[in-house]
């Protein structure tokens, strides 16, 4: 059995006023069935390029992506996916922004009310089901958002930097519970971040992109056992990981030493 998503020769340029742009090159990359891998690196190295790509929000200019074997020319079906931003509408409760995903694929409401309802209790969201958007906190918007990625209990879940903007505490937790949602389910997760710590934390392998265009250059195995309690990254072998990631940042001039 081939690789769940394979990118192959992938290549993005925009246009622009002073000439075309190229974000992404000759990207290579396979992500196995039931993985967790991020994309790791500076910003402006194309990963979100490259996650909207595999998403058939934005197609390559050269390349392919294969889901399953299959070119991805359209959003494929199964396959959920987090922002940077929640992009929650603020005239919907909570609860109706998380079935707003079974109503864009014309699915029945009420076969999804109850799992909407599990899924807000399980990242602490049960209480605030009639509340709309502008009544939460920022965390708690990002919450709802992953609820709504997983509504329709997605094989592919895309995660474009969701925690970035988040306090430390409110990440620390989000990681927590996303490491047990994959555990859980055993789906296969693309998770973009710049944080080394919280790609190695969450991730089975990591892919590490360069700057200018962006490409893998690396790709790290991560073999620390699971479940992984947050208390893990304090551990040497946590650190290990940390350090020869970051060693190769500073080979490629992106960190300083």
């Amino acid at each position: 059995m081939g690789p769940c998503i394979e990118v192959r020769g992938g290549g993005k340029t925009y246009a622009s006023a002073r000439g075309p742009v190229t974000a992404l090159t000759d990207v290579g990359l396979a992500v196995q069935e039931g993985e967790f891998l991020s994309l790791l690196g500076p910003s402006g190295c194309g990963k979100s390029t490259l996650l909207r790509a595999i998403a058939g929000l934005d197609p390559l200019t050269s390349g392919t992506i294969m889901l399953r074997g299959v070119p991805i020319t359209r959003p494929p079906e199964r396959m959920g996916m987090v922002f940077q931003r929640d992009v929650l509408l603020d005239w919907r409760s909570i609860r109706d922004n998380v079935l707003l995903a079974a109503e864009f694929q014309g699915l029945p409401r009420r076969a999804h009310e109850a799992r909407a309802m599990a899924l807000l209790d399980r990242f602490g969201l049960g209480a605030f089901a009639e509340r709309h958007p502008w009544e939460l906190s920022g965390g708690m918007r990002q919450r709802a958002a992953i609820c709504r990625a997983l509504l329709c209990e997605p094989e592919i879940l895309l995660m474009d930097e969701p925690f970035g903007a988040l306090d430390a505490m409110t990440r620390d937790d989000l990681n927590l519970e996303l490491s047990r949602i994959q555990q859980d389910g055993a789906r296969t997760v693309v998770f973009v971040t710049h944080s080394i710590a919280e790609a190695v934390y969450l991730s089975d392998r990591v892919a590490v992109m360069s700057t200018g265009p962006g490409r893998v250059v690396e790709v790290f195995d991560i073999d620390l056992p699971r479940p992984r309690p947050l208390a893990m990254r304090e551990t040497p072998e946590f650190a290990q990981h940390v350090a020869k990631i970051r060693g190769l940042f500073s080979r490629l001039g992106i960190v300083k030493e």
